[in-house]
């Protein structure tokens, strides 16, 4: 069994967590691992995207209504859309309440995030 650091992600369903890749300073990345990750940053790589994610995550208790994050500057189809692509890439689950959808953050995908990007501290 390998002692090797490996990042948790959320699986395209939003639910199953499974392994990821190591921090970039571990080891060169594969094919697969990059794949993986660059889904992840490219989904975050557009402005509104980004504000709905900082929208969620820094909502209180880290969930948020769409109704309350939905003033980003653009329609309510287009919230959906980027919304959709956030959830696409494992960054966001969400569940329906009535007639409004409740998205969270799932802390596991912040802490792979960030560790993928560390640098290892100095010893």
């Amino acid at each position: 069994m390998s002692n090797r650091n490996v990042l948790p992600l959320l699986g395209a369903d939003g639910q199953d967590v499974v392994p990821c890749c190591p921090p970039l300073t571990e080891r060169p990345t594969s094919a697969a691992e990059a794949e993986t990750a660059a889904r992840m940053f490219k989904a975050l790589g557009d402005p509104v995207r980004l504000r709905l994610f900082s929208a969620v995550a820094s909502h209180e208790s880290g969930e948020a209504c769409v109704c309350d994050i939905s003033d980003v500057g653009v329609s309510q189809p287009t919230v959906s859309h980027h919304l959709k692509k956030l959830k696409e890439a494992g960054l966001l689950t969400s569940q329906r309440r009535g007639t409004w959808v409740h998205y969270r953050v799932e802390p596991s995908v912040l802490a792979a995030m960030g560790k993928r990007l560390a640098m290892p501290a100095a010893a």
